[in-house]
């Protein structure tokens, strides 16, 4: 019985990493069918549930880093649909329930978060050049969304900027490395997929702006 409740533990866990692979495939898509990099609203309503349930997934697996991780970024995904005015039209009991999930686990952080530390630097050894290269590679991640949310409210729309995958890919290449090291098969299909999009991304951005280069020249 043990082993089927680990087994259902870790789908939900693979399941929520598919839907951030998932994100990234329909952003390419139509930032490839619209010739221009953009943010539609269904990447961020899968990265929003893919965090719900990763949340999910920290709190049952007791992963502390999980739920420290995840929990900025989820609040970032909510202000983007809040930026392309689609938040209001989730049903109110299941925004109340997003709204809630974090809170949820970070109150179950604060109990017992001395034992929860504790377990982290015990089983971590952080003088290795590559776990801590790894380690850098993840807050890069998830700063990354700092800076796309800050330029968003600059805009006063939801952009994914250039910056954003250039970041993405920096970071990509670092937790490649620390993959490979710990021979981690579920980062380096995630990432090496990932950093696929992340440049196609940063093309598209190039290719956007020598055409404007272009236009205004001959205009």
């Amino acid at each position: 019985m043990e082993i089927i409740q680990q087994y259902w533990i870790y789908g939900l866990g693979f399941f929520a990493q598919s839907l951030f692979g998932a994100r990234l495939l329909v952003q390419l898509f139509h930032s490839e069918k619209q010739g221009k990099v953009v943010s539609p609203t269904i990447f961020w309503q899968l990265s929003l549930l893919a965090s719900f349930l990763f949340l999910i997934y920290g709190v049952i697996r007791n992963d502390i880093v999980i739920i420290l991780g995840q929990t900025l970024s989820y609040f970032i995904y909510i202000r983007n649909l809040q930026l392309k005015n689609d938040w209001i039209r989730i049903p109110l009991l299941i925004r109340i329930v997003l709204l809630l999930l974090p809170i949820a686990a970070f109150g179950w952080i604060v109990i017992g978060a001395d034992q929860k530390m504790d377990h982290i630097f015990s089983n971590s050894d952080f003088t290795n050049p590559l776990i801590i290269m790894g380690a850098i590679g993840q807050l890069m991640l998830n700063l990354r969304f700092i800076y796309q949310w800050y330029y968003s409210e600059k805009h006063k729309t939801s952009i994914l900027p250039l910056g954003f995958w250039v970041i993405s890919s920096v970071a990509s290449v670092l937790i490649l490395i620390y993959a490979t090291y710990r021979i981690d098969p579920v980062l380096l299909v995630a990432q090496s997929m990932g950093i696929v999009v992340y440049l196609r991304n940063i093309f598209i951005y190039r290719k956007q702006k020598s055409a404007l280069t272009n236009s205004l020249k001959n205009g």
